[in-house]
């Protein structure tokens, strides 16, 4: 049996390696459809900025109690999950508490603080829950944004706190149930008898199973042993399909994102030449390349239609959106009842290229369909309302610029379909003309301040 509980593991082991691999593979190249950007300058300034915004949580210390629990879920889990481990070695050799003779002074420590993190996540998790469906945080209502009408959006974050609740519930009474048995001397959980004692949470758990036969006690810790790591295999595969895949991507989202300062739009290096040229500059001085003065090979196509004309910067930044709705809840155009919401364009672009995922499984690698990010999944109406004031862009907890996408999605209407509201056709006509928004002439720009000096 022992031989068997083996052979299952690294089959289950290698099951869970194989679908992350294809998984992992499939967004790596959803990832690479959009265009490529060199973003490999300032590298001290890139960690510098990953450690304090993903690592040290920033941002979310402007609501503290939130993200001090939120700190708490998330470094807890990634800390009690080093104990993965000594789990997969003593699941392929076979042996039980593999490191515990070896650093027999300090692994009760170890577990100890293991099993206070998984109490802080557990009592983390049902707050969270709570603030979700019993309190109603208006982020998440579906009658207040409809992206979060469908089910999935609602039942994945239930089910991922929900899952990490039992995973640690797990953990806890694996480590009180092996105590038992230890304390009984049965078979190799009475090796340890004397090395280790009881655990500083766990032990509180015990006496559920003092009516336990040896056998009944064995068949449980067996049981929350394999719910435990096969939990944490089955979540491993679930992440790479949710809104958490911000676990993974977070870090390399952060590192990568926007260093320029906030509110600089980036120009289009062939307009720029155009603009350049209209201005007198010589061809020599009207670079129009990129911020090494590189020049493209093409024009292609101006703004975005679909995600292939977008940055692969921008389709990270959705898959490593985890649809927490702090830039919609500061988003100016949907406080005031405006269609947009900062979140949906993020899970649009995410579904846009799950879609093209799911083309490519069953048609093929060269498969294409007729649907574009840009009227099937964004419409107009929302990319208009967009004022770009960058609310949404510095809620963000991971550096996340949705105001990136609206902008590409609006040159495209403007600039390759000639579509836009006639007030703005007035003003890009006043730019051109008058070198401000209003009609007026540049001469009489400054009658304002002649007449409050009373001239």
């Amino acid at each position: 049996m022992h031989y068997v509980q083996q052979f299952l593991f690294i089959i289950a082991v290698a099951v869970t390696s194989y679908l992350i691999t294809q998984r992992v593979k499939l967004i790596s190249r959803a990832i690479r459809l959009g265009r490529p950007e060199d973003r490999s300058a300032n590298p001290g300034e890139r960690l510098k900025t990953m450690l304090l915004v993903a690592f040290g949580q920033k941002k979310m210390f402007a609501n503290v109690p939130v993200a001090i629990m939120h700190f708490v879920i998330y470094v807890g889990f990634i800390i009690i999950n080093l104990e993965i481990l000594e789990i997969i070695l003593d699941g392929v050799l076979g042996t039980h508490r593999l490191f515990a003779p070896f650093i027999a002074p300090v692994y009760p420590f170890l577990i100890n603080v293991f099993e206070a993190l998984a109490i802080g996540v557990i009592v983390v998790c049902v707050a969270f829950l709570l603030r979700r469906y019993v309190l109603g945080v208006s982020r998440f209502q579906p009658e207040r944004h409809e992206e979060m009408r469908p089910r999935w959006p609602r039942l994945d974050a239930g089910l991922i706190l929900t899952f990490e609740i039992i995973l640690m519930l797990a953990f806890l009474t694996w480590n009180a149930s092996d105590s038992v048995l230890r304390d009984r001397g049965v078979g190799y959980y009475g090796d340890l008898k004397g090395v280790i004692g009881d655990f500083a949470f766990s032990q509180y758990l015990k006496p559920l199973f003092t009516g336990f036969s040896d056998t009944a006690l064995v068949a449980y810790e067996r049981a929350a042993w394999w719910l435990h790591i096969l939990g944490i295999m089955f979540f491993a595969v679930y992440v790479t399909y949710s809104k958490h895949l911000h676990i993974a991507l977070g870090f390399p989202n952060v590192y990568f994102s926007d260093l320029k300062p906030k509110g600089e739009m980036t120009n289009m290096p062939e307009v720029t030449k155009e603009v350049q040229l209209m201005l007198g500059l010589t061809p020599s001085d009207a670079t129009g390349g990129n911020d090494n003065g590189e020049q493209p090979e093409n024009i292609g196509r101006f703004g975005a239609k679909d995600v292939t004309d977008l940055r692969w910067i921008n389709l990270m930044n959705a898959y490593s959106c985890t649809e927490c709705g702090r830039c919609t809840a500061e988003c100016p155009a949907n406080i005031t009842g405006k269609k947009l919401s900062p979140r949906k364009i993020m899970m649009d672009t995410r579904d846009r290229l799950e879609d093209i995922q799911q083309g490519w499984k069953q048609h093929g690698p060269d498969h294409k369909d007729e649907k574009s990010l840009l009227g099937d999944y964004i419409t107009v109406e929302e990319i208009n309302a967009c004022t770009t004031c960058q609310a949404c862009v510095n809620a963000c907890p991971i550096n996340i610029n949705p105001l990136d996408i609206i902008l590409q999605l609006r040159r495209y209407k403007v600039m390759e379909e000639a579509q836009a509201p006639a007030s703005w056709n007035a003003m890009f006509s006043n730019v051109e003309n008058n070198m401000a928004p209003w009609k007026f002439s540049p001469s009489d720009r400054f009658n304002w301040a002649e007449q409050i000096n009373g001239k």
